[in-house]
C-alpha cells in the first residue's frame, strides 16, 4: 500500500510539471506570436493632427501593415528595412527624422530620382502636373510658409527647419527638387496645415516602417487628447465613446486605404 501511494504521489508530480511546462511553453507561443505579429506583420496607430484631413482626421485609430517594409523587435529602437518600397501619392507612417520626434503619417509624392516643383498650390513630377484629388487647400495655417516649392533664394529659410534650408539648395536644379537616391518627399494631403518635407527635408527609405490598411475605430475628440504624453484624457475619451456612441464616426469603420 505504501509502494502505492508513493507511486500515485509520484505520478501526479510529473502530472503537476507537464502541466506547468505545457503553461510556459504556451505562454512563450504567445509572446512569440506576439513579437512576429507586432515586430513584422501589422501595428495600431491613433492619428494626433490634422495635416492628413480630409483623409484621415484626427482621433482616427489606424491598423498598419509593416509588411515588407520593416521588421523590429516591440518596445525598442531596433530595427531593419525589408524589400518594399512605398509609391507615388502611397500613405506612410515612417520615423520622424527630428530625433525624439513621434512617428508621423504622410503620403509619399516625390520618389528617388525625381524633379519636383510646387507653383501656386500645383505639385509638378518631372514637368507634369500631379492628379490630387485628395488634397485640401485653405488659408496658411501660422508658422508655414507659403508660395512656390523649392523657395527662392530670397525666402529660403524662411519656416525651414535650419538644417534642411542650409542644404536645400544641394537638390536644386533649374528652380526643381531632384530628389536623391534613397529618398522621399512626403506631404500632408491638409496642404496648408501640414509640416512635411517642405520643412524639414526627405524621409530615408530606413525610416519608413509601413502603411495603413483601415480604420478599425475613429472618435471625435480634441487633438491633445491623442498625444503620448495624455493618456489619462484619452482613456476618458475612450469611456466618452462608451457612454456616448455619437462620438464614434461610425461611418469611417473599415474604411480602407
Amino acid at each position: 500500500m505504501k509502494a502505492e501511494s508513493e507511486e500515485r504521489k509520484t505520478e501526479k508530480e510529473a502530472k503537476r510539471r507537464a502541466r506547468f511546462w505545457r503553461e510556459v511553453l504556451s505562454w512563450v507561443w504567445v509572446i512569440l506570436a506576439f513579437i512576429l505579429i507586432e515586430g513584422t506583420l501589422g501595428q495600431a496607430r491613433v492619428i494626433p493632427s490634422a495635416s492628413m484631413e480630409n483623409t484621415i482626421l484626427i482621433g482616427d485609430h489606424l491598423l498598419i501593415s509593416r509588411f515588407g517594409y520593416d521588421a523590429g523587435v516591440p518596445f525598442t529602437q531596433w530595427h531593419v528595412p525589408l524589400w518594399k518600397s512605398p509609391k507615388r501619392q502611397q500613405i506612410i507612417v515612417f520615423e520622424a527624422v527630428a530625433p525624439g520626434s513621434q512617428d508621423l503619417i504622410k503620403r509619399v509624392i516625390g520618389l528617388p530620382g525625381d524633379r519636383l516643383a510646387i507653383r501656386k498650390g500645383v505639385v509638378y513630377i518631372n514637368g507634369k502636373a500631379l492628379s490630387e484629388p485628395y488634397a485640401v487647400h485653405h488659408s496658411m495655417a501660422d508658422g508655414l510658409p507659403g508660395g512656390d516649392f523649392p523657395p527662392s533664394e530670397d525666402d529660403s529659410n524662411v519656416g525651414l527647419q535650419a538644417e534642411w534650408a542650409a542644404e536645400i539648395s544641394r537638390y536644386v536644379q533649374n528652380g526643381e527638387l531632384v530628389i536623391p537616391p534613397d529618398r522621399y518627399f512626403v506631404m500632408g494631403d491638409n496642404r496648408e496645415n501640414s509640416y512635411d518635407s517642405r520643412f524639414w527635408g526627405f524621409v530615408p527609405r530606413a525610416n519608413i516602417i509601413g502603411t495603413p490598411l483601415c480604420i478599425y475605430m475613429s472618435i471625435d475628440a480634441p487633438e491633445e487628447v491623442w498625444e503620448p504624453q495624455h493618456l489619462g484624457e484619452r482613456f476618458g475619451a475612450y469611456f466618452n465613446a462608451l457612454v456616448h456612441p455619437r462620438e464614434v464616426r461610425w461611418r469611417r469603420l473599415f474604411g480602407t486605404f
